[in-house]
């Protein structure tokens, strides 16, 4: 028995030893996958747990609301639902797609973006926009479906109250409600404000059951734009009419207050609303004030008649014979409408003359010429605060040809943009100096005088030169020469008309038939409290001349702004003594 029992105790024994020693491989394995899975792989498998339990998102703050100067909303966000899909890993693809179709009957879907959305499932993306920025309405009947997989989320909507009035100004926003355009995308960074994040909670078959916000977006700054609503919607409403008219491809206008540079209203024709701004044609958010380049024509002399003027070279009483209505140039004709004599300064610039203009040119030299162009800022950017701003074309002295100075002195063979001849004749408007334009402002403007801080100009010609000008030649203008159209009753006006033969660009010659009309000019012409440029281009209808299409318009503005400011007239226009015509009026 000793023996044998011996014998089990050794067996049992033997065996305790072995199963402990498989015991043991067994505990230290589930050891080193534990402290595996703890430790080594501890921060990979807390992500992939986040991953499936827990989704991020960005939550887009509230956009900071955009004024008029008077205070009227032109551009505000409102909260606007949006509908997401988080599909689940254990329903069959056929049953996710079923889902989609349903959704997209509630929420009209296009036949695009219902085979978008599919192909996003069908990669297995675990996040998918189904439509966004729906009407409260539409989100009722999608919670009515009962989908767990559906999740709406508030986001922002940018909503436009005025439509298409100041379109090409505002500009407009993307789906993610990011500047695309305009002072919506130029101030981007002040109006969007800082985003917040936010996150989902999601059970083991990703069905959400909470949404918490880790961090609180912080709302856009306001912007408040030197725009008056009024004065904008008289401007787009006149400039419309004159394209409608004149069967012209486009226009625009700006009207600016000189003293402070402050732009009261900037239009475009054709234009488009933002509410819709994804959907409007890239040449309609075109903002042809400040992204077209075209070359100036008539408008352009005054820039010759500063450099005349200001540097003593050509007196006002000095003749040049135009008789011949023609002048050879460097193998260049330049051509007046018709003959007109013998010219003295004013009465070149009077009526337009270009050839006594290009006469004037050769007095002034390149050099002089060439000074006082790159003077006025031709070839750069205004800095206006909005995109896209185009510099013009203006080509360094060495880069002249023999023919330059005479086309240029007469606003051909340099182009240039509307608010950059706008800047240069607000130069004229205050007494020689220089006033950077602007569309934004600190503060509101709640008085009818347009009040504002005059800046500190930049002096481009003396006082004298422009005080000289404007009396003798820019006021007579409107009173005797092309510019008559744009007389106001009971306020004396400056300006200069303009009108260019434009490039044919099958010929790559001046089209006879094809012309860019334009007016630019001031009121009341000693003590301004508006300026305003009009271009019409390539009109039809049978009027082509810039007294003709664009001086017009201006007129019409300029009463109906003068009119809602509240401006008295200098004098009584039934007794006012107008200087008799010695010569036929003309329109160039």
């Amino acid at each position: 028995m000793n023996e044998s029992s011996s014998f089990f105790q050794k067996r049992i024994r033997k065996r305790t030893i072995i199963l402990s020693f498989f015991f043991f491989l067994w505990f230290s394995a589930l050891t080193l996958r534990l402290v595996e899975l703890q430790v080594i792989e501890h921060g990979r498998l807390r992500a992939a747990a986040f991953r499936q339990n827990q989704l991020k998102s960005k939550i887009i703050p509230e956009r900071g609301t955009i004024y008029d100067r008077r205070g009227i909303i032109l551009a505000r966000s409102f909260p606007a639902p949006s509908v997401s899909y988080i599909p689940s890993e254990e329903e069959p693809l056929p049953q996710k797609l079923a889902k989609i179709e349903e959704l997209s009957r509630v929420l009209e879907l296009s036949n695009a973006d219902l085979t978008r959305i599919k192909a996003r499932i069908e990669k297995g993306e675990t996040f998918v926009w189904i439509k966004r920025k729906i009407s409260p309405e539409k989100a009722e009947q999608v919670k009515r479906l009962g989908m767990s997989e559906i999740t709406i989320q508030e986001e922002n909507k940018r909503y436009y109250p005025l439509g298409r009035l100041a379109a090409h100004v505002l500009g407009g926003v993307n789906i993610d409600d990011e500047g695309a355009g305009g002072v919506e995308l130029e101030c981007d960074v002040r109006l969007k404000g800082v985003a917040g994040e936010g996150l989902f909670l999601r059970d083991a078959k990703k069905r959400h059951y909470h949404r918490e916000v880790l961090k609180p977006p912080t709302p856009g700054e306001d912007l408040i734009l030197t725009v008056d609503e009024t004065i904008q919607y008289i401007a787009q409403r006149e400039l419309e009419r004159a394209v409608e008219s004149h069967q012209a491809n486009w226009g625009t206008v700006i009207i600016s207050h000189p003293p402070s540079g402050e732009i009261l209203a900037m239009a475009s024709s054709p234009g488009y609303d933002p509410n819709d701004f994804s959907r409007a044609h890239p040449e309609e958010r075109r903002n042809r004030a400040i992204q077209y380049n075209f070359e100036p024509g008539s408008t352009f002399k005054i820039v010759t008649a500063a450099a005349a003027r200001e540097f003593g070279l050509v007196d006002f009483m000095d003749t040049f014979d135009c008789s011949n209505g023609s002048i050879r140039v460097a193998g260049w004709t330049i051509s007046d409408h018709k003959k007109m004599g013998v010219l003295s300064l004013s009465e070149v610039l009077i009526h337009s003359s270009n050839v006594g203009t290009a006469m004037v040119g050769q007095r002034i030299g390149p050099e002089i010429l060439y000074r006082t162009i790159k003077a006025f800022r031709f070839g750069e950017k205004t800095g206006v605060e909005l995109p896209g701003e185009e510099a013009g074309i203006f080509h360094p002295l060495p880069k002249w040809s023999g023919s330059s100075l005479a086309s240029q002195s007469i606003g051909y063979g340099i182009s240039v943009t509307a608010i950059q001849v706008l800047q240069a004749m607000n130069v004229f408007a205050n007494n020689g100096l220089l006033i950077p334009l602007r569309v934004t402002r600190e503060t509101f403007d709640f008085s009818p005088s347009l009040q504002a801080a005059r800046p500190a100009g930049e002096r481009i010609i003396s006082e004298k030169t422009a005080s000289d000008l404007v009396e003798k030649v820019f006021e007579k203008v409107v009173l005797d020469g092309t510019g008559q159209a744009a007389r106001l009753k009971g306020f004396t006006v400056a300006g200069k008309t303009g009108t260019a033969q434009k490039i044919d660009p099958v010929t790559g010659a001046y089209s006879a038939r094809k012309h860019l009309a334009s007016f630019v000019g001031f009121a009341p012409a000693r003590k301004p409290f508006l300026s305003m440029i009009v271009v019409i281009d390539e009109p039809k209808a049978g009027l082509h001349y810039g007294g003709q299409v664009a001086a017009p318009v201006f007129q019409e503005i300029a009463r109906r702004v003068l009119l809602y400011l509240g401006q008295t007239p200098q004098f009584d226009p039934a007794k006012k003594v107008i200087t008799a015509q010695l010569r036929e009026a003309s329109y160039r």
